[in-house]
């Protein structure tokens, strides 16, 4: 066992990533960093390396071999030696990204990640948090949603394994323009959707979906009553949406919730840790987040 995990940022966030990791991390290359020890929580890594170890290689054909020898399905992080990586990647067995057709489960074969840290140095890891290459899931889009942040809760579903069912109730915070109405309306749920700004006729043409033209921030737990989903993609200080959660949660008439935490300026580590300290919470960072965290808690 390595005594050493390794974490892959997202683009630009290598610094929210030290953050939460502290003081030790290393760079490796690029947007990867190691730290010691095993795993630690943490919400700003797009993928995690478990278990990683150093090959030192004698040639293209010798990097392949020794990868092969570890396991059959690898996806390469390339950041800096670009063809000496591309050529070694070529002699491994190939793997199927193709993008999902959404619905599709996520891929369950296991998938190792390698980088080259430099001409004669490979980093990889057999085991990683995420069956996708990088952890960046690719999908085949809908053109119809009136946003593209619709693929937002497509990733988060596909990642969780779970999503809503027909007939549930879902509350959708902040829907204008109604990217993610249309998502639940088109999985069968009963969509209430609030915000001051009209939805996308397309998404108002769905029976299933009833707006409200208010803010979300006066709404109160008896004004909706019993949900099955609570969504949030509402533009606020996380600190305004804690508040909100928080009084939802004290009622007990939620069952789930995904909402996402939109950082203004500089990102708010005070609030994230207080979300994180929600009983069955979990954050993460989407591959389609910005400057973004996914929160998560589910009743089951």
């Amino acid at each position: 066992m390595a005594d050493f995990t390794a974490y892959l940022a997202p683009e630009g966030f290598i610094p929210e990533l030290e953050h939460e990791l502290g003081e030790d991390v290393t760079p490796a290359c690029g947007h990867l960093v190691i730290a010691p020890g095993p795993p630690r929580p943490t919400a700003w890594a797009q993928n995690i390396w478990y278990d990683p170890v150093r090959l030192e290689i004698v040639s293209i054909g010798d990097a392949a071999k020794q990868l092969r020898n570890i396991q059959r399905n690898w996806a390469l992080y390339s950041f800096e030696n670009h063809r000496r990586a591309t050529l070694i990647q070529e002699k491994l067995p190939k793997v199927s990204a193709k993008p999902l057709r959404f619905g599709d489960p996520a891929p369950t074969a296991p998938l190792g990640s390698w980088a080259l840290l430099d001409p004669n140095t490979v980093l990889a890891a057999a085991r990683c948090s995420s069956p996708f290459p990088n952890g960046a899931p690719q999908f085949i889009e809908d053109k119809v949603p009136p946003s593209r942040a619709y693929l937002k809760l497509w990733e988060a579903f596909t990642v969780l394994g779970v999503s809503p069912q027909a007939g549930e109730v879902c509350l959708d915070l902040g829907a204008c323009p109604g990217g993610w109405s249309y998502v639940l309306a088109k999985l069968g749920t009963q969509v209430i959707a609030i915000d001051k700004a009209p939805l996308d006729p397309k998404v108002l043409a769905f029976a299933n979906v009833e707006q409200r033209q208010q803010s979300a921030f006066a709404l109160e737990p008896g004004d909706v009553g019993k949900l099955d989903w609570f969504f949030s993609d509402v533009i606020c200080y996380p600190s305004r949406l804690l508040t909100l959660i928080e009084k939802f949660i004290a009622a007990g008439t939620v069952k789930n919730f995904i909402c996402t935490l939109k950082f203004q300026g500089d990102t708010d580590f005070e609030t994230q840790a207080k979300f994180a300290a929600i009983p069955g919470s979990k954050l993460m960072h989407l591959n389609v987040n910005k400057h973004e965290l996914t929160w998560v808690r589910l009743a089951a």
